[in-house]
């Protein structure tokens, strides 16, 4: 065993400084989830109710397996904009049926439900995951369609939406659709192009155009029943595979095709009970991040209290020694780790993960990227030491790879080290933040620098006086605006992360995502990395 030692000392004030800090960040994460949670407010979740419906979540809680834990992703989508938080839409991964799934649901509390831009975006990224890490997909459907006044953003991206339901039908990837309630114009498409569809008696509504559509369109008289209405589509149209009773009888029925699917994962599980917790106390987490990240941590000490019995087997454990590398298991699952140790990249560094990204593909292992990095090293000794070229080489290696990647941002995540380390960009199955991570181009005060310098050159090549006065004022403003835009709530309100994350969820959160990563096949690239410049 190597198990990897501790030298966290909770007992230290910078360990309780830091846990406070942290603390603290977790109190406004819970207030920025419970936006979520409360949906369209009490006043039409009242509403809701009355009508004898169930809530978005409790639609979910009733369909995934009892006790089972569910994933929740993109809590924050459309955080910061006109929109609700949650972008009026649940989506996650449950199990059902022992069948691992992921799941949408609409939230009708939100405007009926209806679909802003950033339901579009959280629903693309939830058809990336599914797709991916072929996880069959349920959608919980009740909503009005596009939300009409944001439509020049919404129409003719969203059609993408059936494209993806009818190609992971073509891929072999089963999909299901519940309809609850409208799913009208657009949204009818949805059970119309997913290959098991329940709708609910008297309730389910599913047409291209309702009857005041249909009077202005052709003047024909007809109400919803007869025009869209769910028994009319089981027993005229064929729409409707199962009719359902209530909302109880349809997420069973969903249980029961989802058990009938014949559906098995491409890898057995590992056995539980053989798997061993971390030596050391994941609650401890919440102490290591300092608040001021240009303040340095070992990510060992993360490491230790993620992976199975804190056993860690390092590689090139010195050299290139700002970035860890290593082997070890994560609730059975194996796993090739990076993580930054110093913030800095160096050509060491770059060169030493190409290397181990290129391993990790030859023995079919995925990847899990710990992000607390500034970028890669800049200064004339760095640049002649080839820093662009091997910091190539290590983007290249994460560009090619073909095994899956999971990244976590802890900490720092700035310019190009971002993408060395498996951004959103460079297409990670799973990503997720800490309420300590920040990310941008670059440092605010580092961004609100370049400015002022290169302003400052401007004006002495013009030969105009500068305005020190006006200088301050402008790096004050460029560094709030870039200290705000780099925070974890900002950046998954934006869907560039699949969550903020609990600290101390981070072991339970990876195993679920690698649980998901191993439905579809692991498979390393066998060459196929492009030109490597030396």
């Amino acid at each position: 065993m190597t198990v990897l030692p501790s030298s966290l000392d909770p007992a230290d004030p910078d360990y309780a400084t830091h846990r406070a800090a942290m603390l603290d960040k977790l109190t406004e994460l819970e207030t920025e989830h419970g936006k979520a949670l409360a949906g369209g407010g009490e006043k039409y979740v009242e509403r809701h109710k009355k009508r004898g419906k169930l809530l978005a979540r409790e639609r979910i809680e009733l369909l995934i397996d009892p006790d089972t834990p569910f994933l929740e992703l993109s809590p924050l989508a459309a955080w910061g904009s006109d929109y609700h938080v949650g972008a009026a839409m649940v989506c996650g991964i449950g199990t059902v049926s022992g069948v691992e799934c992921l799941i949408t649901a609409n939230d009708p509390t939100v405007r009926g439900g209806a679909s802003n831009p950033w339901t579009l975006k959280k629903a693309f990224r939830a058809h990336e995951i599914g797709h991916a890490n072929r996880l069959p997909s349920i959608h919980l459907v009740e909503s009005g369609g596009a939300d009409l006044p944001s439509q020049k953003e919404i129409f003719i991206p969203g059609g993408a939406l059936f494209k993806h339901l009818t190609q992971s039908s073509a891929a072999g990837i089963p999909t299901v659709a519940v309809v609850f309630g409208n799913s009208t114009a657009g949204g009818a498409y949805v059970p119309g192009m997913c290959d098991h569809v329940i709708m609910v008696k008297e309730r389910a509504k599913v047409f291209l155009g309702g009857p005041p559509l249909v009077k202005m369109a052709t003047g024909e008289e007809s109400d919803d029943e007869s025009l869209g209405g769910a028994e009319m589509h089981a027993r005229t149209s064929g729409l409707a595979d199962y009719l359902a009773a209530d909302e109880p009888d349809a997420l069973h029925q969903a249980r029961r095709v989802v058990a009938r699917l014949n559906w098995r994962k491409t890898h057995t599980d590992p056995d539980p009970v053989s798997v061993q917790p971390p030596k050391y106390d994941p609650d401890e987490l919440l102490g290591i991040v300092p608040g001021d990240l240009k303040v340095p941590f070992d990510p060992r000490e993360v490491i230790a209290r993620i992976v199975d019995g804190s056993d860690f087997d390092e590689f090139k454990p010195l050299y290139g020694s700002s970035l860890a590398t290593g082997w070890a298991a994560l609730h059975g699952y194996p796993v090739g780790i990076l993580a930054n140790a110093q913030g800095v990249l160096f050509s060491e560094e770059s060169q030493k993960a190409a290397q181990f990204i290129q391993l990790a593909n030859q023995r079919d292992i995925p990847l899990l990227f710990l992000h607390n990095t500034t970028g890669y090293m800049v200064g004339k000794e760095y640049e002649q030491g080839g820093i662009i070229k091997h910091g190539a080489m290590m983007i290249n290696a994460v560009s090619n790879s073909k095994v899956p990647h999971l990244s976590v941002l802890m900490g720092a995540s700035y310019g190009a080290g971002h993408y060395g380390m498996c951004g959103r960009a460079y297409d990670p199955r799973f990503l997720f933040a800490w309420p300590s991570a920040k990310s941008a181009v670059m440092g605010p005060q580092q961004l609100a620098g370049v400015l002022s310098i290169v302003a400052r050159q401007s004006a002495a090549a013009k030969g105009k006086p500068y305005d020190d006065e006006a200088d301050a004022a402008l790096r004050a403003m460029v560094e709030q605006q870039i200290e705000s835009e780099s925070l974890p709530m900002f950046l998954s309100g934006r869907l560039y992360d699949d969550g903020v994350i609990d600290p101390r969820d981070t072991r339970t959160v990876l195993g679920l995502c690698l649980s998901a990563i191993h439905t579809a096949p692991v498979e390393g690239a066998r060459g196929g990395f492009g030109v490597f410049r030396m």
